[in-house]
């Protein structure tokens, strides 16, 4: 096997091992992703999973499906890409198809219910993570402070379109860079 196949397998099945073992979607990975990616296979960067999160967030599709793309793009190429999307997404479609065929004989079984109850609380802790690791590798000036006060009231209280929000975000960012690379 050549090393791109082997880097290719290895990209499958971390991937793999993310997807089954994450209950509450990407967010929820993205921890999960950056311990991996990052720390300990080397991959990326720590820098590199905040950018792939950006990236992610901003185009079409899942997160999680999306960083496992552009993680396995970089480390292997095409086929890295494919192992790695495939790696992510086959054990969630795979436990779907299972619970889909039992779930409406056992659901209203009172430990399925608390079950539920406990998996959605780790979701939480897990999004929460994310969100921290994230916070303390952003850059903290008033123009930051800014675009994410901006971000959540737009989001959270004026529901408006997230769409919309991350296009003016990203438009904001570009002019305010231009904008300070003339000052310098």
């Amino acid at each position: 096997m050549t090393e791109e196949g082997r880097k290719a397998l290895d990209l499958f099945w971390t991937f793999a091992k993310i997807g089954l073992f994450t209950f509450g979607g990407g967010y929820a990975m993205i921890p999960l992703i950056q311990r991996e990616a990052a720390e300990t296979k080397h991959w990326v960067s720590d820098r590199d999973i905040l950018d792939i999160v950006a990236v992610a967030e901003s185009t079409p599709g899942p997160i999680a499906i999306n960083a496992a793309t552009f993680i396995g793009k970089r480390v292997a190429g095409f086929r890295g890409a494919v192992c790695a999307t495939c790696g992510v997404v086959l054990p969630s479609f795979l436990i779907i198809m299972l619970i889909s065929a039992v779930l409406q004989a056992f659901r209203e079984f009172p430990a399925v219910r608390y079950a539920f109850l406990g998996i959605r609380a780790g979701v939480l802790a897990l999004i929460l993570k994310a969100l921290y690791t994230l916070f303390r590798q952003c850059r903290k000036d008033w123009f930051s402070w800014a675009v994410m006060g901006f971000a959540l009231a737009g989001a959270a209280f004026l529901r408006v379109n997230v769409i919309l929000i991350i296009a003016v975000c990203g438009c904001g960012g570009v002019a305010y860079t231009l904008a300070c690379g003339r000052r310098k």
